[in-house]
Formats: C-alpha cells, structure tokens, sequence
C-alpha cells in the first residue's frame, strides 16, 4: 500500500505528476475498517517498543497550509497511549534559538527511547519557508541538505526510526479548505490572512518541496508523498507506514528481573 508513495534515494520528484486525491481502490467503510485495525496492532506495538526501551520512532509531517497534519495526528496518533507518544510543533523560531544552529532546537525534540515523536513541522522549514523568502542565503541552504541528512543518520544510528510524511494537496483543495474556515466560526480560529499571501507563493514552495524531497529521502530516513485530500484514506496510509515502521522495528518486552516461577498468581496477596 504505501510503496507507490516513497521516494528512492535520488529519485527525481515532479510533484505536480503525483496525485493528491486516491483511495487505493478502497471504499470509505473498508478503509476505516483497516485503519482500526492498524490502530489495534499500532497500540500494541507502541507498548513493547515502550516496555523494551531502547529504541524510539520519529514521524515527520510537512505539507502545505491546509495540507491536514493536526487532523492526520488526531485519528493515527491520537489512539495511541499518551504515555509513551509525544507531538512537537515546530513554529517561528525564539530569538534564543536564532542564536544557535537551525538544528539545535529540532535535536532537542528528538524522541527519548521507548517513545513515538511526531513533528508537526519540523526541521524542513528551514529549507523550505526560508528558501523560498530567500531568509538564508542559496549556499547556505545548499549547505543544510547534508547537514539534514547527517542529523537524521545519527538519529538511526542512535536506535530512531526516522520517517517522514508530504501530506500532498491541490492548490484548489488549500483554496476549499480555506473557504471551509471562513464559512464555519468555530474555524475562523484556524484561519490566517498571511497565509493567503504564502499561497501566492505555491510554485515557489512546491519546488523547494521537490528539492528537498530529492536530496534528504535515504534509506535510513525515507520520505513518502502521501495523496490527502481523501482524508480517510491519508489516515489509513499514514497509519500504514508507521504501522510497517514498527513491525520491521519488532520491539520485545524485555526478560523479568526475576524468576515468575517463584511467584505463583495465587501465592500472593
């Protein structure tokens, strides 16, 4: 289900060729059916990589505005023990953190052992919204491909299974959803006026998202350009690759640190 949507290492990526709308063949009754199943099996190997402790999972979401990265957390993460999963949201950056390298406030979310970390935006902005405002100068970004890379390889090697998600859209889907926002009230929330001003930019974003694609989906931290304008689908594929992620992980509950045998269920009280 989800190999259509990787990218290969040194793949070319032509996102405008690539669909924002599928459902895979499925009815909506049947995906749904699936996606609780992997929810199922998603919470019980969140508990074993949680028991085991040794090694973690990070999810990474970017889209454009609109793309739906609050709505896909709710319904793939959102049913997953809170103990053990985290979310950080990765907005303008503090002017503590403008004083070190665009990585150092991203390595400090990195997830702890045993957890799930998602990013809900994450470390890519800096080769996204800063390259297509020009905030940075083109060796600079140039520069932040491998530096990106090399953080998300030590990751892995540190035992983090790196994973990262394009919720994919139309620029027709951002304008309906915008509109959404606007006609309902309990949605003006979720509305900005500046955003309508990044979208004048979509050429702009969509190439610095190919480029990025491009340079920093590698073995150990693949990327995937998931189709989301079908949301149930989004939520089942997306369900999918953390669900494969987990499974090639297989976290163990770790040996007791005695003997069961010298405790009898009915010998205590």
């Amino acid at each position: 289900m989800t190999d259509p949507y990787r990218i290969r290492p040194g793949a070319t990526v032509r996102l405008a060729e690539r669909a924002t709308d599928d459902d895979g063949g499925l009815t909506k009754g049947a995906g749904k059916g699936r996606l609780d199943e992997n929810i199922d099996r998603l919470r019980e190997l969140q508990e074993r990589l949680y028991a085991e402790g040794q090694r973690s999972v990070l999810l990474v979401l970017q889209a454009m505005d609109a793309g739906g990265k609050d709505s896909t957390i709710e319904h793939v993460v959102g049913p997953l023990n809170p103990q053990g999963v985290r979310v950080a949201s990765f907005k303008k950056p503090t002017t503590k953190e403008l004083e070190h390298d665009f990585l150092w406030r991203v390595h400090q979310k990195a997830p702890n052992q045993g957890m799930i970390r998602v990013f809900n935006r994450s470390h890519y902005e800096d080769v996204l919204i800063v390259k297509v405002h020009g905030w940075a100068p083109p060796d600079v970004i140039g520069r932040r491909y491998g530096h990106i890379r090399h953080f998300e390889e030590l990751l892995a090697d540190a035992g983090t299974a790196v994973v990262k998600v394009m919720l994919h859209i139309s620029k027709d889907y951002q304008l309906e959803r915008f509109r959404r926002r606007l006609e309902r009230p309990d949605k003006h929330w979720k509305f900005n006026p500046e955003d309508l001003e990044e979208r004048e930019l979509w050429a702009d974003y969509e190439r610095a998202f190919e480029v990025a694609l491009e340079e920093t989906s590698t073995e150990a931290a693949p990327w995937f350009v998931v189709p989301a304008e079908t949301r149930w689908y989004r939520n089942l594929v997306v369900s999918q690759i953390l669900l494969d992620t987990l499974e090639a992980m297989d976290p163990q509950y770790p040996p007791p640190a005695f003997d069961p045998a010298d405790y009898p269920p009915g010998s205590i009280s």
